[in-house]
């Protein structure tokens, strides 16, 4: 992919039509290029050359943009970083990836004397600091860079790096990394892989509007980005999700798409006063696994009438999407079909193909599969198997090549020799009209190994006990099946791009159970 390129394209193309929305401000497609060709000379005069590691650790906003379209002119390794994630966590990703520069907008300066500490030799570049009135001596930042002193005088002209397609872009870490990192690789290749994605699933053009709420340092934020200088597509930011405010960005800007996870599709369509919002503008809607309650899907038709509801399925490893369902299907409880650029299949324990119908670990082949876990040659070597990763989620396909997610690998829960998979509990607890949310993870049993253990979130208003659930449950589900224990919350833990974490609810079983 090369990024100066397409810039470069779109500039010409669309000067003065908005890149960029972000809290009203608009940045046109000239003012892109300008800014990101300045701040890319910028770094290629403090010493930033191919295949060195920049970290980003910013909150959503132009400048992450900024970041990333800059990394890439200069054919340098982008290592973007969870904005949720603490100094322990930053300093094992910055020593792991051998990072040369840290682009950040920091909480605090204790925080960055101990990222200093940890990682001695980092340099930094500080985005968006107002608070410069120290002695000398006392701030840490003389030793840094202030983003605004170094584009001032740098040129808008950019002369074109060349990067080969299998030298190294990306190294994305996983959510929430404790302990000994695993960093996802990426080369200039696989940043082709989800807008070539995107064109063969939906119909994306110059006239578009995506709203996107997901974290940039997030693979499916860095979509939104990818669209934006490959179709021409106007973007609107937002800094983190909020429910309502993404109703009413939609209704002002007259947003045609998005994509989002699920928890982030049940908060909008939960809203008070939707009704008060004209969603007309929506083409298409795209949820990575959502679950399908037929409550939801009904609001998601009233609200949006005009927009077609797709699922989609992808990892990090392997530049997503990488499955949506067609656009017109009405196969909204299946993830789709696969792109032509990856090949899919369903694996047995033994690596053996499965027929049709029959569930087994889905593996997938092809050019947008990583290069490889970044210094962890062997988790590597134990999900890439003769050219196949084995993504550890369980599906099927069906006989018009349909793919159906059944859960995690890790997910099954073996209740008395009998195999529960989380999600079918999750999907049927959701049915009921007064349940808003639905986590379904398997606790230690003294008799049976494991039994069944679901947290729920009710919708407001909703009145409903555990004991009232599980007889619910008991109508849509085999008896091993049914929750033991149902626990009701006012809100569930999530991870910053949306998801439901379930090893935090795992982990507080475990420590209860210990006691």
């Amino acid at each position: 992919m090369n990024v100066q390129q397409l810039l470069q394209d779109k500039a010409n193309r669309f000067t003065a039509k908005p890149a960029i929305i972000f809290k009203g401000q608009e940045i046109s497609f000239g003012q892109l290029r300008e800014n990101v060709f300045k701040f890319a000379n910028a770094l290629h005069s403090l010493g930033v050359g191919k295949s060195d590691k920049i970290a980003i650790y910013l909150p959503n906003g132009p400048e992450y943009i900024y970041s990333y379209l800059a990394i890439f002119c200069l054919g340098a390794v982008g290592v973007p970083l969870d904005y949720s994630l603490k100094e322990d966590e930053l300093i094992s990703c910055l020593g792991h990836s051998e990072t040369k520069f840290l682009i950040t907008q920091p909480y605090s300066h204790q925080m960055m004397f101990k990222i200093k500490e940890g990682v001695p030799n980092l340099k930094y570049i500080v985005m968006n600091w107002k608070v410069r009135s120290f002695a000398p001596g006392e701030s840490i930042f003389e030793e840094g860079y202030h983003y605004d002193d170094i584009i001032m005088g740098a040129s808008r002209d950019f002369q074109e790096t060349v990067i080969a397609e299998y030298d190294p872009a990306l190294i994305m870490y996983t959510s929430g990394t404790t302990g000994k990192p695993k960093g996802i690789l990426l080369n200039y290749k696989h940043l082709a892989g989800s807008p070539k994605a995107m064109k063969y699933f939906v119909d994306l053009t110059e006239r578009d509007i995506k709203l996107s709420a997901l974290p940039f340092s997030h693979i499916a934020g860095l979509i939104y980005i990818q669209n934006c200088i490959t179709f021409g597509i106007t973007l609107i930011i937002m800094d983190r999700f909020n429910p309502f405010e993404f109703l009413r960005l939609i209704q002002q800007y007259k947003v045609t798409c998005f994509h989002v996870v699920p928890a982030m599709y049940i908060a909008f369509l939960s809203v008070k006063g939707i009704e008060q919002f004209d969603l007309s503008s929506l083409r298409w809607v795209v949820v990575f696994g959502a679950p399908s309650s037929p409550d939801i899907l009904k609001k998601f038709h009233q609200f949006c009438p005009k927009a077609h509801f797709l699922n989609g399925w992808g990892m990090t490893e392997t530049c997503p999407p990488n499955t949506v369902t067609p656009l017109g299907s009405n196969k909204i409880e299946s993830i789709g079909k696969p792109s032509p650029h990856c090949e899919i299949k369903i694996f047995d324990e033994n690596d053996n193909p499965l027929s049709t119908g029959e569930i087994g670990e889905i593996v997938i082949k092809g050019w947008t599969v990583m290069a490889g876990y970044y210094k962890d040659e062997p988790i590597t070597k134990e999900l890439m198997k003769n050219g196949w990763f084995h993504t550890g989620d369980l599906g099927r396909f069906d006989e018009e090549g349909y793919l159906y997610i059944v859960g995690r690998k890790k997910e099954m829960i073996k209740v008395g020799g009998q195999i529960v998979y989380a999600p079918e509990v999750e999907t049927a607890l959701l049915k009921h009209e007064a349940v808003a949310e639905a986590a379904v993870i398997g606790v230690p049993d003294k008799l049976r190994g494991e039994s069944v253990k679901a947290y729920v979130v009710l919708k407001e208003n909703g009145k409903l006990s555990g004991e009232d659930l599980r007889y619910f449950a008991r109508e849509h589900l085999a008896h091993f099946k049914v929750p033991h224990v149902i626990d009701i919350r006012e809100s569930l833990p999530k991870n910053r791009t949306g998801k439901i974490d379930k090893e935090l609810l795992k982990q507080e079983t475990m420590e209860i159970t210990s006691r």
